[in-house]
């Protein structure tokens, strides 16, 4: 694909950042703007050399963009869908960030019109790092980025919004937006749920015993260093899918837990061989 004319990224912090420095190193956009909300992180960002522009608002940022990425944690997506709709060029682009898409999805697309289009979108990378200045233009490089459509979204904006994401290293996986919700309840917003419930559960026994911990709690645990008010607002979007993930979740623990008092020990070792199984099929990380 041609070098997009302007990529303008709003809030950049782990992801818009590595978005920033990515299309840099690609030479996947000819110039590079970006807003962020705080001066101060706007004065350093224009010292970088993977910026060309630094603006002082949202929209003076959207102006003249060829695709805009907002990068904001989820309840500011629409917010900034809202400040930059009336200036953008038509048949521009906006895409993001967010791990949660369907209503998102939905009132940006109606923010944005029919003149520009709106394509959801959410690469899965990231770390319990946060800010620009953990970014990396190689953040993306064989993660899986979906991009999630609502079923009436322009095809060609799709295309170039996966395009986009595929020239910056990532895996793109197509998928509807309320499906998308389902899916990463499961494979990202409960493991969060349940990592950060065990260091809060391991929080109320004696302090001490956090010393002796070894490889398997610190593998388990490593995401309950994430940003909690970045989780709590993902919570809230994804809330009644996460709940169903939950109750699943519950069922299973539950079984485990009846066949231990029961001493059904061949039920236990079905269940550990089925998590193996499971673990080991996993394909290479990147």
């Amino acid at each position: 694909m041609p070098p997009l004319e302007q990529l303008t990224i709003l809030a950049p912090g782990l992801l818009g950042g590595s978005v920033a420095r990515a299309a840099h190193a690609r030479a996947v956009a000819k110039r590079i703007v970006i807003w962020a909300r705080r001066p101060e992180t706007r004065l350093r960002l224009r010292e970088q050399p993977w910026c060309n522009a630094v603006a002082d608002t949202p929209a003076a940022a959207a102006q003249n963009a060829s695709l805009v990425v907002i990068a904001s944690p989820v309840d500011r997506i629409v917010p900034l869908a809202a400040e930059i709709a009336g200036v953008l060029p038509p048949l521009a682009c906006v895409t993001d960030v967010g791990s949660v898409k369907g209503e998102i999805s939905r009132h940006a697309s109606k923010l944005i019109g029919r003149g520009a289009h709106f394509v959801g979108a959410h690469p899965m990378a990231g770390s319990e790092k946060t800010g620009w200045e953990h970014s990396s233009a190689e953040l993306f490089e064989r993660r899986t980025c979906f991009v999630t459509p609502l079923p009436d979204t322009d095809a060609t904006a799709v295309d170039r919004v996966a395009r986009f994401w595929s020239d910056l290293g990532a895996e793109v996986v197509t998928v509807d937006a309320d499906k998308h919700d389902e899916i990463v309840a499961h494979i990202s917003h409960l493991p969060q749920a349940i990592a950060t419930t065990l260091c809060s559960f391991l929080a109320k026994k004696n302090p001490a015993w956090r010393n002796f911990a070894g490889g398997g709690l610190r593998d388990t645990t490593r995401i309950a260093g994430s940003d909690a008010l970045i989780w709590r607002t993902i919570f809230e979007q994804n809330r009644d899918e996460v709940l169903r993930a939950l109750q699943h979740f519950e069922d299973e623990l539950h079984g485990f837990k009846a066949a231990l008092a029961n001493r059904d020990y061949v039920e236990i070792a079905a269940r550990l061989e089925r998590g193996k199984a499971y673990r080991d099929q996993f394909r290479p990380a990147p």
